[in-house]
């Protein structure tokens, strides 16, 4: 069993806030995105590949007020999005940092290895979406709760198809230079770590909270999830 950071979710009460806020924090506007029928949203991407980090990179996402999710009827949304203390604290503060996915090869055994942790990690849900630079189709686990789990310390997993968005995606000239979590549980989460086989995303004990430290053209950026 092998994991590695896919991506870093940034949730927004609204992509054009979302927006706003990635020109604010890196000075630059990020690349085009999608819409996601099944979960009613839409997104903006950048991209903040390293050596370390292959293929990673950031997500700008928003409930898109346009869409109604093709998902079951009493289902939640992927990230929490439709969790009202979420909506509420995006509607305060701001857009922020509120959770990373995971990249498996093969995500039904990656959720039994967490279900042997006696952790739920929800479905593996099939989702696609077109792009310019051919379809893009990824298996992806989603509570029906849509929880995150954990206060986003534990990763959503995804298992990509024969497309990596990052593939295609222009240099942005921001890096990912680390990504660490806390949690007061910091054994339990380091084992579902180990079990999924996620190896470079240093785990500690203290309050629940994400930092990621970026490389950008204004220097050093640090975004803490605000114990999320």
């Amino acid at each position: 069993m092998s994991a590695r950071i896919d991506h870093l979710v940034i949730a927004a009460r609204n992509l054009d806030e979302g927006v706003r806020w990635c020109e604010a924090t890196f000075g630059i506007a990020p690349g085009p995105g999608g819409a996601h029928p099944l979960m009613g949203t839409h997104n903006r991407l950048m991209k903040i590949a390293t050596v370390e980090f292959p293929r990673a990179y950031l997500e700008i996402i928003a409930i898109d007020p346009r869409a109604r999710p093709t998902r079951a009827a009493g289902t939640h949304r992927w990230f929490d999005l439709d969790d009202a203390a979420l909506q509420a604290g995006l509607a305060r503060g701001g857009p922020r940092l509120v959770h990373f996915v995971a990249e498996v090869s093969d995500a039904a055994a990656a959720v039994q290895a967490l279900e042997r942790q006696r952790i739920d990690r929800g479905r593996v849900l099939e989702a696609s979406r077109d792009t310019p630079a051919g379809r893009l189709a990824w298996q992806i686990t989603v509570r029906d709760d849509g929880q995150r789990l954990m206060y986003g310390t534990l990763p959503t997993l995804i298992q990509w198809g024969p497309v990596h968005p990052s593939d295609s995606m222009a240099d942005s000239g921001v890096r990912l230079g680390a990504l660490t979590v806390s949690h007061p549980r910091a054994g339990d989460l380091k084992a579902a770590m180990e079990a999924i086989g996620l190896s470079n995303v240093p785990v500690s004990t203290g309050a629940p909270k994400l930092r990621a430290v970026f490389d950008t053209p204004r220097g050093t950026v640090t975004l803490d999830s605000e114990g999320i």
